[in-house]
């Protein structure tokens, strides 16, 4: 496993070094519930970067919002450069649930748009999960709704090695059933192409 390696020009000061050491200790203890006090300003942010470097363990960070949820993101990025930081929010950016108006006999049908960089990097955030184990996600509260089990997950995805024998026509029928679509011309995300000999595949999530 590679460990979490901390990037920053600054050391803990005040009251940070202490509540690293508590919180880090109380992660060892396995103590359930933890509490981080500390004004605007204060360098929380940095005080949790430096409790993961330390515990060294795949992290969820959870937001109340988007807004807040994307600052996290850019902070550990920059005190993680060399680890994986994800971002998983909800890639809608409008929806309207289906409704009923009984006075008007009236249905309205549920209407959605969908963010594709943000499907993008959920999938990205989901695929780190199987690849590495020091991953940081950061994410709002839509976190909480499944999207499947990670067995489910695992199952629909191809994993290929350098070296792996495997037929052109198995290839494509796979990347089909994984709802890839082939576009010779038009190569973008979630598609691949056929030229000659080569088989290019864009990922969901890059």
């Amino acid at each position: 496993m590679k460990n979490f390696k901390l990037a920053a020009d600054f050391s803990p000061t005040g009251d940070q070094p202490r509540a690293i050491q508590a919180l880090t200790e109380g992660l060892t203890q396995k103590i359930k519930h933890q509490v981080l006090m500390g004004v605007t300003g204060s360098g929380k942010t940095f005080t949790m970067a430096n409790i993961i470097a330390q515990a060294n363990q795949p992290t969820l960070v959870i937001s109340h919002n988007k807004t807040l949820a994307a600052q996290l993101y850019q902070e550990f990025r920059r005190f993680f450069p060399e680890n994986s930081v994800e971002y998983f929010v909800s890639y809608y950016d409008y929806y309207q649930p289906e409704a009923y108006i009984p006075a008007t006999n009236t249905y309205i049908a549920k209407e959605a748009t969908i963010n594709e960089e943000i499907d993008r990097l959920r999938l990205r955030a989901s695929n780190a999960l199987f690849q590495r184990r020091d991953v940081i996600i950061v994410a709002s509260v839509s976190c909480i709704y499944g999207i499947g089990s990670p067995e489910t997950y695992a199952s629909m995805g191809l994993s290929l090695n350098q070296g792996q024998a495997i037929t052109r026509r198995h290839l494509l029928a796979r990347l089909v059933e994984l709802q890839y679509e082939r576009k010779d011309s038009e190569f973008s995300r979630g598609t691949f192409r056929v030229r000659g000999d080569i088989i290019d595949v864009f990922p969901s999530y890059e």
